[in-house]
């Protein structure tokens, strides 16, 4: 049985996103695997630093408990799935937030700093799923706007923070997606294997 974290970052509970956690969930139940879901928006997380919190980030402390809890979260999983609109060719404020402020530095968090650079202490997490939904066409994000999904996120951060093994799913197109495409994408979504 994999230990499954879902981070999901969308403020509308009526949004195809939404969707897609959904069918996500049944999945993962209907595999037999745990999980437990961040829902930065539900959780009510603050993705901006204040300067309190930035005099703590060199020494891996914090002072806001869903830091604490969403860093215990990610020591303990051994899959991640992140679930994600992309806004202006890129990740949304929110889940970039997310990243600067729970990613600490420290042997026991998920990275420490070298002479070479960052290394990665997420090696719990053996694989990753990034599954997003776009405005524009995924052709277009990944041929015309530099590709910051796969080429900054997936493999430089998340590679950066030791998770190496993560496919990245799309569904670009979906502010004019018809129901039939947008039903496509959720039924690929609950027939992928995670």
């Amino acid at each position: 049985m994999t230990k499954f974290l879902i981070v999901y970052d969308h403020p509308y509970i009526h949004s195809f996103n939404h969707a897609v956690l959904e069918k996500v969930v049944t999945k993962l139940t209907q595999q037999g695997d745990s999980y437990d879901v961040i829902d930065l928006y539900q959780d009510g997380f603050n993705p901006a630093y204040d300067a309190e919190e930035l005099r703590l980030f060199h020494r891996g402390q914090t002072h806001d408990p869903l830091v604490r809890q969403y860093l215990t979260q990610l020591k303990t999983a051994d899959a991640l799935i992140v679930i994600t609109p992309i806004w202006w060719n890129d990740l949304p404020g929110m889940l970039k937030g997310f990243i600067d402020k729970v990613m600490k530095e420290g042997p026991e968090l998920t990275h420490v700093v070298t002479k070479t650079g960052v290394q990665g202490t997420l090696t719990n997490i053996r694989k990753g799923y990034v599954l997003t939904t776009s405005t524009s066409p995924t052709f277009y994000l990944r041929w015309a706007c530099g590709n910051a999904i796969k080429k900054v996120f997936i493999q430089t951060t998340l590679k950066q923070l030791g998770i190496r093994h993560v496919k990245w799913s799309n569904c670009g197109g979906i502010t004019n997606a018809t129901a039939e495409k947008r039903e496509g994408y959720l039924a690929k979504v609950s027939q992928m294997s995670f």
